[in-house]
């Protein structure tokens, strides 16, 4: 039995079930059982040892031959960004014809008010549509004629109807806005409703009339419920684009009144271009590293640190200029002489080799091994940059956008290279640490069961499996890098992710046993009952309390 030597009575008792406490492969008897009190896990083991632990005032629930697992961590998630307009779209999570997901908006449009915008945004892609396309701009019209509809695949294409084109002021003589483009027919010259572009989504996205500020703080609580139903108790916010300090108050405001739910780990990025050094530089000077409490805390710099160092999908040429570069020297120093963990968004191993070479000077002066710097994504990482990377002591943050974009990040970088995208045997083998995540709302699905599902078998949405073999992680692997793995960016992987005497008790109670289920049904798993510090944040009654 793993216990602590306090033999108190404990809060919570949970017999009958399958516990996988974390960390190393044990010997003997599965646990069955597990112990809760203030807030920590005091023992886990068989029924019987378990019981003992049991006084007059514990609360002893059956999970009848349930699996239970360490809360998942998010390690790459723009929840900040998702949350205040979380229960205001639409999510194609898990929609698997085209015909389904525009019923969804049919049903939404005759529940709306009038001139209310109808949206999806991020999250999905065409290929996992037996279609294998995006709706049309006639289509849109069609469902919803009154409602202004917007829906955006992932960062690739939106498409708009024609009350939403009315609603944002574009027309066909509207010119491309700046990094954006809108699709015009090459008869007609009419507005096709597609849009692409970073500048497209912004400019239509900007249009969408605001919510007050207690309506945000409602939808971020709202996410954080939806997610707790996945298991997910903590998220390590990875900060992003347009990201000043003002988007984090409904966060803030949450966290103010108590009602912070998810342990938030977050990463702080430059918001303007050409401005990197000075607002970094000012979340540096106002905020200790690892300032917060055990519900909150920023975790450090990134994932954007310079915009000219952002490589994006990695599907297009990319170099890092030596001014870019230059600049992300001077702002790597300015972290690591105030003790701050840096994160990087870096997905072509041309953008990782001058990234590296900046950290390499960096550590010549102040040693990296204690500061935790990470790379996220690292799909195109080479050999030589795995040790350097692994010389650093750095980590790499995985994500499963490929699960969507395998067969176009495939011909832009040639057949046969998503073989060992991203090459994870290697990094095992570098002695890399890697933490997990989905990289959602916008870009990837929010659900951590597709990513932990795309991790092991290396399949993607599209029916094709490409990943080779040995690339690809087993179970307990991968639901490590999800756990204590992604603890690990913020300093606490001994007391998080697990299940260890002592540790924090979250953890999640599963629908179906992910060690065991066909590994098809893994993106299907659901919690039934979610903990965080040792109190219910989800639960379907499934579970029995008394």
């Amino acid at each position: 039995m793993g216990t602590t030597s306090d033999t108190a009575p404990a809060d919570l008792i949970l017999l009958n079930g399958l516990v996988w406490p974390g960390g190393e492969h044990r010997d003997g008897p599965e646990p069955t059982a597990l112990a809760v009190r203030d807030g920590r896990v005091v023992a886990y083991g068989s029924d019987v040892e378990i019981r003992e632990l049991a006084g007059p005032r514990s609360t002893v629930g059956d999970l009848q031959g349930r699996r239970v697992v360490p809360g998942l961590i998010d390690g790459h998630m723009h929840a900040v960004r998702g949350g205040p307009t979380w229960t205001s779209e639409l999510r194609w999570t898990g929609e698997t014809d085209l015909r389904t997901a525009l019923a969804t908006l049919r049903a939404a449009a005759e529940a709306a008010r009038p001139g209310e915008w109808i949206r999806v945004v991020g999250g999905w892609h065409p290929c996992q549509f037996t279609e294998s396309r995006e709706p049309t701009r006639a289509e849109l019209d069609a469902l919803a004629p009154h409602h202004p509809v917007y829906v955006q695949a992932l960062y690739e294409v939106a498409v708009l109807n024609s009350a939403a084109l009315r609603s944002a002021g574009i027309d066909a003589t509207t010119p491309d806005p700046a990094g954006g483009h809108l699709e015009r027919d090459p008869v007609t010259g009419e507005l096709t409703g597609r849009v692409f572009g970073m500048g497209a989504f912004n400019r239509i996205l900007d249009s969408i009339p605001p919510v007050t500020p207690e309506r945000e703080q409602r939808s971020t609580a709202a996410m954080f419920a939806d997610l707790h139903a996945l298991g997910l108790t903590g998220i390590v916010d990875a900060g992003g684009f347009g990201m000043p300090p003002q988007r984090y108050e409904p966060l803030f405001a949450l966290w103010r009144d108590g009602g912070l739910s998810m342990r938030m780990r977050l990463f702080l990025s430059a918001a303007d271009p050409g401005q990197e050094y000075q607002e970094l530089q000012e979340w540096m000077r106002h905020t200790p590293p690892r300032f917060g409490d055990p519900m909150l805390r920023f975790a450090g710099i990134g994932e954007v640190v310079h915009h000219g160092c952002h490589d994006f999908e990695g599907l297009e040429d990319f170099t890092i200029s030596d001014d870019a570069a230059k600049e992300l020297l001077r702002i790597s120093y300015r972290a690591a002489e105030q003790g701050w963990p840096m994160n990087i968004h870096a997905v072509l191993d041309e953008s990782i080799d001058p990234i590296l070479t900046c950290w390499e000077t960096v550590h010549e002066r102040i040693p990296l091994h204690g500061l935790r710097f990470s790379l996220s994504h690292a799909d195109r990482i080479s050999p030589r940059n795995l040790r350097r990377l692994a010389a650093l002591g750095a980590a790499v943050v995985l994500d499963d956008h490929q699960v969507f974009k395998a067969g176009f990040s495939e011909v832009a970088w040639g057949e046969g290279s998503m073989s060992e995208t991203p090459p994870i045997a290697d990094m095992i083998a570098a002695g890399i640490p890697l933490a997990a995540g989905t990289d959602a709302t916008r870009s990837s699905s929010h659900n951590p069961w597709l990513s932990l599902w795309w991790l092991i078998n290396g399949h993607s949405v599209d029916g094709v499996t490409r990943r080779a073999a040995r690339h690809r992680m087993s179970r307990e692997r991968a639901l490590e890098c999800y756990t204590a793995g992604s603890a690990w960016l913020s300093f606490e992987e001994a007391g998080r992710g697990r299940l260890a005497p002592g540790a924090l008790a979250d953890f999640a109670v599963l629908s179906e046993d992910y060690f065991t289920v066909p590994v098809d049904r893994i993106p299907w798993i659901r919690s039934e009952l979610t903990v965080v510090g040792g109190e219910m944040v989800h639960t379907t009654g499934t579970v029995a309390l008394p």
